[in-house]
């Protein structure tokens, strides 16, 4: 006897194979794991910014340092310099330095270059009684000085205000000569106009 057949064949659906599904079960718990770093990072900030009591030191984050005077819902009230006060959100608040910290930062002390060289911060080192000390020790170029009523030959002209007033008066005189000829020759250009009728 035969079997009774629909002659259909049987549809096959493959099985996913756990291999196709590796790249989306390892991007999936990537995320998972990467948002809840950072919600707790964003919890942690949170409660260190509800724990900030007048008179601490902080870091904005902007990088500015500050002392703490008052701590308000939302806003902090900051001293950033002797009797300078300024509001910031709490979300502004990049981090609460310990004491020791903020002194260490106010006062400039770095304790891991502390024994080096103290290097100024501004221009004072370059000048001074060691740059008066330096002018007799200065190395000769070769170059001589003119006297007093002539201007020095190998001197730039930038540096020769002589030359430079004789060479802005040579196109000056040249410009004068040059309207005066124009003047003269228009003059003339009209008298013989006025002689021809």
């Amino acid at each position: 006897m035969r079997s009774r057949s629909s002659g259909r064949a049987k549809d096959f659906r493959p099985v996913p194979n756990i291999v196709t599904l590796l790249p989306f079960i390892v991007l999936i718990g990537a995320m998972f794991l990467m948002t809840r770093s950072a919600k707790k990072k964003q919890q942690a900030a949170a409660q260190m910014r509800n724990e900030m009591q007048a008179g601490t030191g902080v870091r904005t984050i902007g990088g500015m340092y500050a002392t703490v005077k008052e701590v308000h819902e939302d806003t902090v009230l900051l001293e950033v310099a002797p009797g300078v006060h300024a509001i910031y959100a709490k979300n502004a608040i990049g981090a609460v330095l310990a004491d020791e910290e903020y002194n260490r930062i106010l006062d400039g002390a770095d304790p891991i270059h502390g024994d080096g060289p103290v290097v100024p911060d501004d221009a004072s080192s370059l000048t001074g009684d060691a740059a008066d000390a330096d002018k007799a020790d200065k190395i000769d170029l070769g170059k001589t000085a003119a006297p007093a009523g002539e201007p020095a030959a190998d001197k730039p002209a930038a540096d020769n205000p002589a030359a430079n007033e004789a060479k802005d008066a040579e196109p000056a005189a040249e410009a004068k000569d040059a309207v005066k000829a124009d003047a003269d020759a228009a003059k003339d250009d009209k008298k013989s106009g006025d002689d021809a009728k």
